[in-house]
């Protein structure tokens, strides 16, 4: 009998799906279980993952912008955030509680997210392609920029890829079995992903896409099951639409006025499309695609000499999911660049990261029986894998804030923290009298700095307590507040010191206590309402690194 992770044989539609029975003995074992080669994989996993984190921790003089928002959010759950769903806040609650709110421990649960994703991927693969394609794929999906030299980034993208993997490995099983109970996990896979980034309907363009290749409609099982996967889906985001009702929807408005509502017109739509999916596949994927091709270069070297086995063909007998792969490995980026080309959005680069790792199977797919990738030797591919990771990690290193000068790319990760909290805090707490309760000014400034201060403050970011649920109006009547700004030093305010010529910052001392007079400065308006603290003048955020 065939092992677990053999090659699927065909399902036509017009067959009545399988019984558990059945579909067990098809398999040769229960459904699921798991592999005998997990452990390869899952050292493989966490010797990259530690090597990773490693080199990211020390090179990085500042968490990602996306960690310093989770750490900032995680103060408060609350049903929904001015920009994102909730979450990715809800699942990083606990080990905030564990470990503290610390850059470490976004790091860890970020590197868990994407390693993660990447075994559902392997898991599923496994089952369709057989284990050595699936680990092929695997090493060529970890060598994408987007799963090495941002491994630390926790966002909602990382989150939203667990259930992308997780939607499409369930989905699968729904589609093989037509069992109620993968329906059911369908639905909750979705509505999940919903509430951690609504770019799930990315994932659900897929799954209707597929729906239809294989024209489903035409059996009972299958129309039952996505109706019931879509009334489980939205049972689960039903609470964050209440919430969006009593916010205004405010992450929806956020998005209309940032990318969404760019609204590019003419020969700049397609320039912004094209440029988003070159990056994708010979920017951020290139390595991938070079693992790939030395895999190839390999096989092709030694099949003359007779070392190769004979190949096992395995899209002929698995057209279902030949096309299951190519649509989620193409269906995001078709549907990317027709969003851009339609309405004029600003495609944004780092939207791809939770779709991209299964464009690598889907490449492989078009190889078709070219290529007998269950031919090739598991040890050529570690070797080339093992190469590949060296160089992009020399990369990451030397253009980091660790590497030479002439080398560092000047992103995000530059901005020390550290520093500029040793040239604040003392004097800061010395005109507060005490405690800094609160930090107020840029999200990512205001957070990254209070991160460093030993009282580890809270943000109120922008000074808009609409937006920092988590600060009371109250708090900062009683313990004051340390501002940050961007721009021009005003009158009253103090720079921030030569390594930083933008920043400046001014403490306001708690209500009732003696302070200098700021009538040259922005006024305030009522600490009650949904205004900022101060009418400060800010900067555009600052932009988080983009590794390859």
């Amino acid at each position: 009998m065939p092992g677990i992770c053999s090659p699927a044989p065909p399902l036509s539609l017009a067959q009545t799906p399988l019984t558990v029975d059945e579909f067990a003995r098809w398999k040769g074992q229960r459904p699921w279980e798991a592999p005998d080669s997990w452990g390869p994989v899952a050292l493989t996993l966490l010797v990259f993952g530690i090597v990773w984190l490693a080199l990211l921790s020390f090179v990085s003089l500042s968490p990602p912008t996306d960690n310093i928002e989770q750490l900032t959010w995680v103060h408060s759950l609350e049903g929904g955030y001015y920009k994102h769903p909730p979450l990715p806040s809800w699942l990083f609650w606990i080990p905030t509680r564990l470990f503290g709110v610390n850059a470490l421990t976004s790091y860890a649960v970020g590197a868990a997210c994407t390693l993660a994703s990447m075994a559902v991927m392997w898991r599923l693969l496994c089952r369709l392609r057989g284990e050595p394609y699936a680990t092929i794929a695997l090493l060529a999906a970890l060598c994408i920029t987007y799963y090495n030299g941002r491994l630390y980034y926790y966002n909602h993208n990382v989150v939203l890829m667990v259930f992308v993997a997780a939607s499409a490995a369930i989905y699968w099983q729904a589609f093989r079995t037509g069992l109620t109970r993968w329906w059911l996990a369908l639905g909750l896979a979705m509505g999940l992903g919903a509430l951690a980034k609504y770019q799930i309907a990315v994932s659900v363009a897929c799954i209707l896409a597929f729906w239809l290749h294989q024209r489903s409609w035409r059996v009972l099982a299958q129309r039952r099951g996505l109706l019931l996967a879509a009334l489980v889906s939205m049972l689960v985001f039903t609470p964050h639409v209440l919430w969006l009702r009593a916010h205004d929807f405010a992450p929806i408005q956020y998005a209309t006025s940032t990318s969404l509502g760019l609204h590019a017109q003419g020969l700049h739509r397609w320039f912004e499309s094209m440029h988003w999916l070159v990056d994708q596949l010979l920017n951020r994927a290139l390595p991938a695609w070079i693992l790939l091709g030395l895999t190839v270069y390999h096989l092709r070297r030694q099949a003359p000499r007779g070392h190769a086995p004979p190949s096992k063909t395995v899209p002929e007998t698995a057209p279902a999911s030949r096309a299951f792969l190519l649509i989620y490995g193409f269906g995001p980026l078709v549907f990317m660049v027709a969003m851009g080309l339609l309405t004029g959005a600003e495609l944004q680069l780092h939207w791809g990261t939770p779709f991209l790792l299964f464009a690598v199977p889907a490449v492989m797919e078009l190889a078709g029986q070219r290529v007998a990738w269950r031919a090739v030797s598991r040890r050529s591919v570690y070797l080339a894998f093992a190469a590949l990771q060296v160089v992009l990690l020399l990369q990451d290193g030397l253009s980091s804030p660790r590497g030479p000068t002439v080398f560092q790319d000047g992103h995000w990760r530059m901005f020390d923290s550290a520093a500029l909290a040793q040239a604040v805090e003392g004097p800061a707490r010395a005109a507060l009298n005490g405690d800094i309760c609160v930090v107020s000014g840029p999200p990512a400034v205001a957070g990254a700095l209070a991160l460093q201060l030993a009282d580890r403050p809270k943000v109120l970011i922008d000074g808009r307590y609409d937006r920092s649920p988590w600060v009371a109006p109250s708090l900062v009547s009683r313990c004051g507040a340390l501002e940050i700004r961007e721009g021009p030093v005003l009158a009253g305010w103090t720079a921030a010191g030569p390594r930083f010529p933008s920043l400046s910052w001014v403490a306001e001392p708690p209500v009732g206590a003696p302070f200098k007079s700021f009538a040259q400065s922005p006024t305030r308006p009522s600490p009650g309402g949904k205004m900022p603290l101060r009418r400060l003048p800010t900067a555009p955020h600052a932009r988080a690194p983009a590794p390859g």
